[in-house]
């Protein structure tokens, strides 16, 4: 280790008036001699601010005036009266430390009210849940009714099935009684077909003849009177069997439900079901309750501790608002000052400037002039600005207006130098974000036009199919497009040359009969879209599809192409297709019939083969 040792230099310090060593006011040890020296050795007390400045400048010593301001050798100056009372540091300590407080506040504050709304989250859970029994309990009783308004629709079915079937069957008595009595009088006719002519008979058997003639007119007149008013009756019939199965006949049914359901067993049955229900109901309600009393007493100890928190919030809110209001009268103190210390240093910059302006002065300058007055020194100050009028055509700030000058432009140039940097970063993103888009668009183009071909070879086995994409008026294939993108260079927009994308198909196979969409006919353009939404899909894969009778234009062996390919998708997909055709069925999991009813459609689950039934009668009615 090595030891060093402070060597105070011995100064000849001048003593005046004015000013004396402060080495000679301190008292301390003989020991401490050298270090004493060498701190305060080159130290004076002097009188004023001027006399400090003088003797620093000359005697080049640290200088305390009895104010405390001090003059450095160096020519700094020091000093000014510090009041502690109003330090800016203790009151931003005080601040700081009433901030904690309050976010301690804050903070429990906002514990206490996640608590609450946790409690309020649990009540609406219940709420919730008691809803949800209220909504299911509701669903039944609606399942319930809707299952008595298709019992009683039925019922209706049947009785009118019966009340047709009631004439019906006297009808058909009424045919089988003229056919009895047809036959009776066709077997008469057969036996008087044997017997004598009327010359024959006798008088009183011709007489007698004559009689039952007129009788059977009689009885024919009669039995037509009968006949016109058993129509008339059977009307008056049918309208009191209207009234009675329209009116009475509902209400009888109606009466009989409702003995039917207020039965002895049902009602029992009920009864168990339901008071299960309501003691269920009453148990939890009363759990609900209990909970709801604790969670009351929770909330209004929290409302409690809440009001609590919230009164001392408001008196930590009151001392803030009066450490802000001092705040703000400090810094309105502290702005008076720097105002203050503002102007006072604008008058110190104006007085450098002024001596920056005179130039550099002569040592003897400040020695020189120190005895004369102060009209003599004005008289001097006059003579020297009339002396500089005669250089008043110079330009004293040409040399710092240059400085500044080129300050400017080397920043200038700098700035112009990033800016072309940035401009040329951003171009070549610009290409490489172009290139990518092109690429992305040619990869996906080969893709749907390799799946297109692929999937239109498949439903139209002897034809082909081709996607090309249209370049203003001209039309690319895949191919074409791998070629010039290979020549291309990055930064061409090649994307914004693309116009759309067209379709070339043939359904013969010959490259004459190629032909677009437009020439096609409806079946084909819906066999050209389908191969197109199959290509896209086994690009792009989508979780489920619906075709609304895709297979209506399309012919027998198309339409079995179609079905095919759906069945080789559907095990990374789901279709749904409605048809009216019997191919899309041989491929297909689960069949849906769908019926309409009482002006209402229906929906029901079906087999194969009554979806093939179901099919076949809708084409005998259409």
């Amino acid at each position: 280790m090595t030891s060093h040792r402070s060597r105070a230099e011995h100064h000849t310090l001048c003593l005046t008036v004015d000013a004396l060593p402060m080495i000679s006011k301190l008292e301390y040890e003989k020991k401490f001699d050298m270090p004493f020296k060498h701190v305060f050795g080159k130290t004076m007390i002097c009188r004023n601010m001027e006399v400090a400045t003088q003797f620093a400048r000359t005697q080049n010593l640290d200088c305390v005036t009895l104010e405390g301001d001090q003059v450095s050798r160096r020519g700094a100056l020091t000093g000014g009266y510090y009041d502690s009372r109003k330090s800016r540091v203790e009151m931003q300590r005080n601040i700081i430390d009433l901030r904690e407080k309050s976010e301690q506040q804050e903070s429990a504050y906002e514990e206490h009210r996640e608590k609450l709304q946790k409690v309020e989250v649990e009540i609406t859970s219940m709420m919730s849940e008691m809803q949800k029994l209220e909504t299911r309990n509701r669903k039944n009783k609606d399942i319930y009714e809707q299952m008595r308004s298709d019992l009683r629709i039925q019922r209706e079915e049947s009785q009118v099935i019966q009340r047709s079937l009631q004439p019906k069957e006297r009808r058909l008595n009424s045919l089988k009684s003229s056919l009895q009595a047809m036959k009776s009088t066709a077997q008469s006719l057969e036996e008087e077909m044997g017997t004598e002519l009327l010359s024959q008979l006798s008088v009183h058997e011709q007489k007698e003849v004559d009689a039952l003639n007129d009788e059977i007119k009689d009885l024919t007149q009669q039995n037509k009177d009968t006949l016109n008013q058993r129509i008339r009756l059977e009307g008056q019939k049918n309208k009191f069997e209207n009234l009675l199965s329209n009116n009475l006949m509902r209400k009888r049914e109606r009466l009989l439900q409702e003995l039917h359901d207020i039965s002895a067993e049902d009602k029992r049955q009920k009864l168990e079901t339901m008071s299960i229900d309501l003691q269920g109901a009453s148990r939890n309600i009363e759990e609900n309750k209990k909970r709801l009393d604790e969670m009351e007493m929770q909330v209004e100890e929290l409302n409690k501790e809440k009001q609590e928190l919230q009164t001392e919030l408001e008196e930590w809110k009151t001392n803030e608002k009066g450490q802000l209001e001092k705040i703000q009268d400090d810094t309105k103190a502290l702005e008076k000052m720097t105002n203050k210390q503002s102007l006072l240093l604008k008058k110190k910059e104006e007085c450098m400037r002024k001596i920056r302006e005179l130039g550099s002065l002569p040592s003897d300058a400040f020695e020189k002039y120190n005895t004369l007055s102060l009209k003599a020194l004005f008289k001097k100050l006059e003579q020297c600005n009339a002396e500089l009028k005669k250089y008043s055509h110079v330009n004293k700030k040409a040399l710092d207006q240059f400085v500044n000058f080129s300050d400017q432009k080397e920043k200038l140039i700098k700035r112009k130098e990033e800016l072309d940097k940035g401009h040329m970063a951003i171009t070549e993103l610009m290409q490489v974000l172009e290139h990518r888009k092109y690429e992305a668009i040619q990869l996906t183009f080969k893709q749907v036009s390799k799946y297109f071909s692929e999937v239109f070879h498949r439903l139209v086995p002897g034809g082909h199919a081709t996607l090309v994409m249209k370049k203003g008026d001209i039309d690319q294939s895949s191919q074409e497009m791998d070629s010039e993108s290979s020549q291309a260079p990055v930064g061409t927009p090649l994307v914004e040359q693309f116009t759309g994308v067209g379709i070339k198909v043939s359904f013969t196979g010959k490259a004459g009969e190629t032909r677009e969409m437009q020439q096609l006919s409806g079946g084909q353009k819906s066999l050209v879209a389908l191969t197109l939404i199959f290509a896209i899909q086994k690009c792009d894969p989508a979780p489920f599809y619906l075709f609304d009778e895709i297979d209506s234009a399309l012919d027998a062996q198309h339409r079995k192409a179609v079905a095919d390919m759906i069945h080789d998708l559907a095990d990374d997909a789901q279709f749904i297709t409605t048809t009216f055709r019997p191919e899309l069925l041989e491929s297909a999991d689960k069949f849906y019939g769908v019926r309409f009813r009482n002006k209402v459609s229906h929906i029901d689950t079906v087999s194969k083969e009554q979806a093939k039934d179901f099919l076949e009668d809708d084409e005998t009615h259409t």
